[in-house]
């Protein structure tokens, strides 16, 4: 994922645009002001143990690291070092082996986050999940093979899966042995089964909604909640069969979506300092339940079960450069739409943490 880039203006005609939900009782509780080099991308909460994983990349050609953070306080406890071109770290509460979506993949304790091992994988490590189903790690790749799979217990590779019939973003599981993977640039959900590790289904959304990168799964009802970002829309569609049952305004381009199952409710949060909050009052009834202004070029989200809280990684950037008079076309893996460009520089010592509740 790339951020947004929106300026506090563009954002603030969004969330005053028609059609968007202005109050509700969702508010930023707490920013904490971290710091430190390097850009960042994937922001994942480890319920279990407690702990927040943050991905930075390196300053000045330096190995990458994942930063850890105590889920609770935000205060830093630890890190993973030499993460060479890292997006973000998930972990197994049941083994607590962690693993950083990098390359190579690396695997460590989250309890004294020292590196047990790393994995050498094909492809460019991006996005991940893990899986309860099997106690599995999917580490996913806009490049073939689309995905690695890594035991969680020992680090073994399971198997891959070499083709999605795209570029990958984000994913979902059931638990029950299927998961479901937004494929970017082809404006599909591809349905996986986890046992065999093969695609059996594309659901299409073209149309309704393109460039999705964000993706979240109600498991008691089976329904997904794509979130895109060409067209900026929330497209729902049923996990049993890919039918769409409704379609609502975003207001911004997603980079990240989660599903709180005790709330039923559903979040996409975006670069031009807004989270989409999506309320599920049946599965039949769907409603923009608020639209919370949060921080410029926001980034991707997580959700903290234990306390239904969502958290944010976002920084300040200068202004953006100007934007050529013709613009350039699209990128093959799609990463070109929905309005992302170029992006100022990130101010030194400006990465904050948000966390989001009622």
């Amino acid at each position: 994922m790339r951020q947004l880039c929106l300026t506090l203006a563009a954002a603030l005609v969004a969330v005053a645009s028609p059609g968007f939900a202005q109050e509700g009782p969702y508010k930023v509780l707490k920013t904490a002001k971290v710091g430190g080099e390097g850009g960042f991308d994937y922001v994942t909460a480890d319920s279990a143990d407690r702990l927040l994983f943050v991905g930075r990349s390196g300053a000045q050609g330096a190995p990458g690291r994942i930063m850890v953070y105590n889920l609770d306080t935000l205060e830093k406890v630890g890190e993973v070092p030499n993460t060479n071109r890292v997006h973000g770290a998930t972990a197994s509460p049941k083994s607590h082996h962690g693993f950083a979506s990098a390359n190579p993949v690396v695997m460590f304790d989250t309890k004294t986050f020292a590196t047990i091992k790393t994995i050498d994988v094909k492809g460019n490590p991006d996005g991940y999940m893990y899986d309860p189903f099997n106690d599995h790690v999917y580490i996913l790749s806009h490049s073939k093979p689309n995905a690695t799979v890594i035991n969680a217990a020992d680090g073994s590779i399971v198997g891959t899966i070499d083709d999605m019939g795209g570029a990958p973003e984000e994913a979902a599981t059931d638990g029950k042995g299927t998961i479901f993977v937004d494929i970017e640039d082809k404006d599909n959900i591809a349905v996986i089964d986890a046992k065999t590790l093969t695609v059996k289904a594309h659901y299409d959304v073209t149309g309704k909604g393109g460039g999705c990168a964000g993706l979240a799964l109600d498991t008691k009802n089976q329904i997904l909640f794509a979130a895109c970002r060409n067209p900026q829309n929330m497209v729902i569609l049923s996990a049993k069969d890919g039918k769409i049952l409704e379609t609502l305004p975003l207001a911004g381009g997603s980079d990240g979506a989660v599903f709180n199952p005790k709330t039923m409710e559903a979040f996409s949060s975006h670069g031009n300092a807004t989270l989409s909050i999506i309320k599920e009052s049946s599965p039949t009834s769907f409603t923009v339940e608020e639209t919370l202004k949060t921080m410029t070029l926001g980034k991707t989200c997580t959700l903290d079960p234990k306390t239904g809280h969502l958290v944010l990684i976002a920084a300040e950037y200068t202004p953006p450069p100007a934007a050529p008079a013709t613009p350039a076309p699209p990128s093959p893996d799609g990463r070109g739409r929905g309005g992302r460009g170029g992006r100022g520089q990130m101010v030194p010592d400006s990465f904050t943490i948000l966390v989001v509740g009622k």
